[in-house]
């Protein structure tokens, strides 16, 4: 038979329970501090606004025009709303009604190559434009299909003629392009 003889030392245990309430304090203070300064932030506008569609009407240029052009076509429905300009030719494909055109720019690949690269537009007066015509449209991105593909689709608002830009061409998308949920 077994007897043990267990002496409990009160000083030792109340100095153990103390520090561990010490600890939690601590750490719930800690805790109240970082959110009360996260949301001190948010009250003062340092923090990026990622909501979508901005009311806004983005501007497409030669030097983002396709990092926008690749971000959009990758994830369609974040930008679905999303009012954007630009220029470029008309180009039109056989298979496309007469009020579908590709907003077209020639995209550098090297070795004095270039690709047709734009989006897919649409308009009643897509028919009176010719191949090659130069246009400055704003318009609002849509989803569509096109080959029983989803593809963004841009819904002209406005097209008038310009002339052809002294660098027409555009290069290709950066691995260094961060995309948000609006188009800058």
């Amino acid at each position: 038979m077994l007897i043990y003889n267990v002496k409990i030392n009160k000083k030792v245990i109340f100095k153990t329970i103390l520090v561990i309430m010490i600890i939690i304090c601590i750490s719930i203070g800690v805790s109240v501090l970082y959110h009360i300064l996260h949301n001190t932030n948010k009250n003062n506008n340092t923090f990026i606004n990622d909501s979508i569609p901005s009311s806004e009407i983005a501007k497409l240029t030669p030097e983002n025009y396709t990092n926008i052009l690749k971000e959009v076509h990758e994830d369609i429905d974040t930008y679905i709303g999303q009012k954007i300009s630009f220029s470029g030719y008309v180009y039109k494909l056989s298979g496309f009604t007469e009020d579908e055109f590709v907003l077209a720019r020639d995209m550098d690949i090297g070795n004095n190559q270039t690709l047709i690269v734009g989006f897919l537009c649409s308009c009643k007066e897509a028919k009176d434009f010719d191949i090659y015509t130069w246009v400055n449209i704003t318009g609002e991105i849509t989803k569509g299909q096109y080959n029983n593909s989803d593809i963004p689709i841009v819904k002209v608002i406005n097209i008038e003629t310009t002339t052809k830009p002294e660098n027409p061409n555009v290069q290709m998308p950066s691995d260094e392009y961060v995309p948000t949920a609006v188009i800058y």
